[in-house]
């Protein structure tokens, strides 16, 4: 067994198939050895996870929301590297989007649930360069939405 699988049971988690698109845009592209990754939505077994942080959201449903969007992202990879994780290299970096209210500047804490997610993970492949920003508004009234660029050998 991988690592990468090894750790995923050993947290308790099962990669859900990897999302279709939702619009006119193919899940990631692989350009040289970097697999570009689309923007993963908030959602879990029961559907989307939707809201506003500062609105009626905790920060800590946000991580969790988060660390659903870094699930995803995973799916992504393994279906980029046709299932063999020993051609993942590390994560390089994650831009995260959190719908929240004007005045919420906690975003780095709600994108960390990716974050630290990856590296639970991972290890120190999962550390990555990162960015996390508000949005007024994400598609479907999603909570969080978040992209990747991993690297593959």
């Amino acid at each position: 067994m991988h690592p990468i699988d090894k750790r995923l049971a050993e947290l308790g988690v099962t990669l859900p198939d990897a999302p279709a698109p939702a619009a006119n845009y193919v899940p990631f592209v692989q350009a040289g050895t970097l697999v570009h990754i689309s923007g993963q939505i908030s959602q879990n077994e029961g559907g989307l996870i939707k809201g506003r942080l500062g609105e009626d959201l905790s920060f800590e449903q946000g991580a969790e929301a988060a660390k659903r969007c870094a699930i995803s992202l995973l799916a992504q990879l393994k279906k980029a590297c046709d299932g063999d994780w020993n051609r993942v290299s590390r994560a390089v970096k994650l831009t995260g989007f959190v719908n929240s209210t004007p005045d919420f500047t906690d975003q780095p804490k709600v994108i960390n649930g990716a974050s630290d997610f990856l590296v639970a993970v991972m290890g120190d492949p999962g550390r990555h360069a990162r960015s996390a920003v508000s949005a007024a508004s994400l598609p479907l009234g999603v909570a969080v939405e978040i992209e990747a660029i991993f690297e593959l050998k």
